[in-house]
């Protein structure tokens, strides 16, 4: 038997053996089409389109700013008063039957003539915080929460 050099001169064959590159690669290619379908797992839902609505102020809607005081704990502002959970949800429920009382003299009750709670809060609150506002504002009654958020920049650049 004869093994071929390549051409007739004593100059060694230059050409790559791509063979065993190519039993590499189907290898590695049927691994990933197995592991692939197994890792990449997640439950269908369909997410919000993101768009922003104008908030619409209204001298009756209730407006709570959410912040950190000094001591790291959850400060809740009605206006510009500092409110603990007792006395936010006494003012938030006078509020609420004042509304209704006032709505039902005017006749049937639109839902849409409703108060509406809007909450500002720092980036730096922690949700419980935020939440326990929530919680507070539905238990005296309001139905609307709204989040009051700064757009972005127009020209989509974040801001420094």
């Amino acid at each position: 038997m004869a093994i071929s050099t390549g051409g007739s001169s004593e100059t060694p064959m230059s050409d790559i053996n791509t063979t065993p590159l190519v039993d590499v690669m189907l290898v590695l290619l049927i691994i990933f089409i197995i592991t692939v379908p197994v890792v990449v797992q997640n439950v269908k839902l369909k997410l919000p389109e993101v768009r922003f609505d104008p908030t619409q102020t209204k001298p009756e809607n209730v407006s709570l700013s959410i912040v950190k005081d000094d001591a790291g704990q959850c400060a809740v502002y009605w206006g510009m008063t500092r409110m603990g959970h007792k006395e936010l949800l006494d003012k938030a429920t006078a509020k609420m039957k004042a509304d209704i009382e006032r709505l039902k003299a005017a006749g049937p009750i639109d839902p849409d003539k409703i108060p509406e709670v809007h909450i500002r809060g720092d980036v730096d609150v922690p949700y419980k915080c935020i939440g326990a506002a929530i919680y507070t504002m539905q238990s005296s009654g309001f139905i609307k929460v709204g989040f009051i958020s700064q757009p972005p920049p127009k020209d989509g650049s974040a801001a420094s």
